[in-house]
């Protein structure tokens, strides 16, 4: 099962005038976690932010911590795997600022399955939503962030370095962002853009909050795989609700240095857990040891 974590009427967008210096940055995915505080932080940092999500109708809480925070956000609508609607975002930024300095790719989707019990268009779904959704985004995006020497910036996840259980076609799609992202990096250096990748680890609520499915009836569905698939739930919210578990404000302060850094890594985790367990996959050279260790995650 999936769902969209952010992302269909139109836009109540409100723009204000800005001074004409203000860098503008779009993220996408704001109605909640990691993109909403993202919105709310390069606010205070003092950017013209364009907070874009798939249904406008979802901004409330977007909105209270803007106004909590003393920021002022342009909220507009924009559905990643809609072409249509990325381009008029992305047009109506440049209409109304003239200018986009930066992008962060944010919205996507959670996903919980394994391939004998799902369909290939559950995985085509996940793919939509977290690799071509990006790659709409960043296409439409890229003349104008080469135009202003900007930033190219997608939130990934630890599970776009390391394959785990019951994640396959996320962790997919995170992993081909991942490589897409690497591979465009030092092209896109070569036109002044500076592309990086964020990797959050466990963030409060998201996990469970985010997949948007009723968990027993998953293992009850999950016939042969049931017992594995308890295993990994049990290990799973434990960790979401652990001490290793970020808030999306906590979060949201690798995204904001990958915004404001004057040299930003390409790769960025947003803990000493994401940092250590990414690690493990990266001097991992015959996979032994990230399957020792997911192993251990299913019983």
């Amino acid at each position: 099962m999936s769902s969209h974590s952010s992302h269909s009427p139109q836009s109540s967008r409100t723009v204000s005038q800005a001074p004409s210096h203000s860098k503008v940055v779009l993220i996408t995915g704001t109605s909640s976690g990691i993109g909403l505080a993202a919105a709310v932080a390069a606010g205070q940092a003092g950017w013209r932010v364009v907070a874009t999500l798939r249904n406008p109708g979802r901004a409330d809480a977007l909105s209270t911590a803007a106004a909590e925070a003393g920021v002022e956000l342009d909220v507009r609508r924009l559905d990643v795997v809609d072409e249509a609607s990325v381009a008029a975002a992305i047009d109506g930024v440049i209409a109304d600022y003239g200018r986009l300095d930066a992008v962060i790719n944010n919205a996507g989707a959670g996903h919980l399955g394994t391939l004998e019990n799902e369909s290939v268009a559950d995985v085509r779904e996940v793919m939509e939503v977290n690799f071509f959704g990006v790659l709409h985004v960043s296409k439409a995006a890229l003349p104008h962030l080469r135009a202003a020497g900007g930033r190219l910036i997608t939130v990934t996840s630890v599970g776009g370095v390391v394959g785990q259980p019951f994640n396959e076609a996320y962790c997919a799609a995170k992993f081909a962002v991942e490589g897409f992202m690497e591979s465009l990096a030092p092209v896109a250096a070569r036109v002044g853009v500076k592309v990086s990748v964020v990797e959050p680890g466990a963030v409060a609520t998201e996990f469970v909050n985010n997949l948007g499915v009723d968990l027993e009836a998953e293992v009850a569905a999950a016939g042969p795989y049931a017992d594995t698939l308890q295993a990994y739930l049990d290990r799973t919210v434990a960790q979401f609700l652990g001490s290793n578990v970020q808030t999306p404000a906590e979060a949201a302060e690798a995204v904001i240095e990958a915004l404001e850094a004057d040299r930003p890594a390409f790769r960025i985790q947003t803990s000493d857990w994401a940092r250590g367990f990414t690690g493990t996959k990266l001097s991992d050279l015959d996979g032994s040891a990230v399957l020792g260790l997911t192993g251990e995650w299913v019983g």
